[in-house]
């Protein structure tokens, strides 16, 4: 007969205060040390109120991607974020519901919608670069996240130049800001439950000032919905707004005013920050490994585009944007068998990004920057490296992610030259609730940029349609 007994695999016996104190401010170390520790699977403690059950087997993790939705359901483990997000966002929802938003925004993330984007992504790598400082130094990461910023507001929001477009940006870095209280609200959802969300909100704070500017936020994008449901070329727009405005479901029903301002905001937090430490991630390691620079500027200089995939492949597996798989599944439905274990309903379940993109099985060598890892038919699977999750909750702007970090590295190594300041790598900082570069990428630009190029070639990314949600 079959043991169905209730059990954890083994973890860390340190109460869980000291648990949540490790993985707020020593994350990476703490995860990568379980790893060691316990090969396969660990319990911690100190994330949520349930057990959470940390993988680091990909083989595992293709079990947890393909498990049906009934026993894992992920949009009631991430029910906090729905302060930050909203009810209806694709993180938040379970189900039928779940579905059918993933297929309304999806349209508008369809690999042949890419190049229409890009545009907007040269014009925003443009005017960074021609804003930096010449012989001095600086940190890109700033810029990079003012860069993603403005490529969220002309390609996912299609805003225009003007009056309104400097509001929407205006209001969306005050809520961004970690003055605005956000970083917080969306690190004790993710870390400490709703428990603590809402005694933070009785004690005013953070939660207090996020929600009054997140207030502001949704104002300007409720009236710019409007304007564009009433936009007399709104079938001809090809921004994601506008197709979100005109998809429609199997019944023929639309998008409701609500449900496509949590997508336009889930997509802005999902992308802006993370792709934005992702290019910060690949200039630093691209200027401290010079035969890999030369070899993708010649790459380049002739037109090909296969080594700049790997290296968006490989600065995405070496310094991932955040550590562990986002939303974490929770097993409901009776226990839940995962390497020989039988987890109890509640469960938590998340597989460590940052940990099995290290497993020296999968990666020889894996502190090692080697971008043609993902070249020929020996590249990683998709259980292996995952940055942007899997299964039917892999990320949908993954391919907008990478497509724009492709654009972004070709721009500026066709248009300036930098190096490095120091002689030591970055070191990665749990920032909030991402991984960046703890002194944002300090480098000098060498010279004046060069002109810009009339046209630009368009890099072929291989995965346009797919951040886990």
């Amino acid at each position: 007969m079959r043991d169905t007994t209730a059990s954890l695999p083994p973890g860390p016996r340190l109460p869980r205060r000291v648990q949540h104190l490790a993985l707020y401010f020593w994350q990476l170390g703490f995860i990568d040390a379980c790893r060691r520790r316990y090969r396969d699977l660990a319990t911690v403690t100190g994330w949520v109120d349930s057990p959470v059950v940390m993988i680091f087997d990909p083989d595992l993790v293709r079990q947890v991607f393909r498990a049906p939705a009934e026993r894992l359901r992920a949009g009631e483990a991430n029910a906090a974020l729905s302060l930050l997000l909203g009810e209806r966002s694709v993180f938040t929802l379970d189900g039928s519901e779940h579905l059918r938003q993933r297929r309304l925004l999806s349209a508008a993330l369809r690999r042949d919608h890419m190049q229409a984007y890009e545009s907007a992504m040269l014009e925003a790598a443009d005017r960074e670069i021609e804003s930096w400082p010449v012989r001095e130094p600086f940190a890109l990461l700033p810029s990079m996240r003012s860069l993603t910023l403005d490529v969220v507001l002309e390609a996912v929001f299609g805003v225009d130049e003007g009056l309104a477009r400097d509001e929407l940006k205006h209001r969306l870095q005050a809520m961004l800001t970690p003055s605005a209280g956000w970083p917080s609200a969306l690190r004790l959802a993710v870390s400490a439950g709703r428990r603590l969300m809402v005694s933070a909100g009785r004690s005013g704070g953070p939660r207090r000032r996020f929600e009054e500017r997140r207030r502001l936020v949704d104002s300007v994008i409720y009236e710019e919905i409007a304007r564009r449901r009433a936009a007399a070329d709104l079938e001809r727009r090809q921004d994601v707004l506008s197709m979100m405005l005109l998809a429609r479901d199997e019944d023929g029903r639309a998008m409701t005013d609500e449900e496509v301002r949590d997508q336009l905001i889930t997509m802005l937090v999902a992308g802006h920050e993370t792709t934005a430490g992702g290019l910060a991630w690949a200039f630093d390691l691209l200027l401290r490994h010079p035969a890999v620079l030369v070899r993708l500027q010649s790459e380049l200089a002739a037109g090909g585009r296969d080594f700049l995939n790997a290296v968006v492949k490989e600065t995405l597996r070496l310094r991932p944007p955040v550590v562990g798989v986002v939303p974490r599944r929770v097993v409901a439905g009776g226990p839940y068998e995962l390497g020989g274990y039988m987890l109890p309903p509640g469960t938590h379940v998340s597989p460590a990004i940052s940990a099995i993109h290290r497993r020296p099985d999968r990666y020889p060598d894996p502190d090692a920057f080697r971008p043609e890892r993902f070249l020929g038919p020996d590249a990683p699977d998709t259980y292996s490296w995952l940055p942007f999750g899997g299964g039917p909750r892999r990320c949908l702007g993954a391919g907008f992610a990478t497509y724009e970090m492709a654009v972004v590295i070709g721009r500026v190594l066709e248009r300036t030259r930098l190096e490095p300041v120091g002689g030591r790598a970055e070191r990665p900082y749990a920032n909030r609730v991402t991984v960046v570069p703890k002194t944002g990428t300090r480098v000098i630009q060498l010279e004046a940029p060069r002109p810009r190029p009339v046209e630009a070639p368009a890099p072929e990314t291989e995965d346009h349609a797919s951040t886990a949600s």
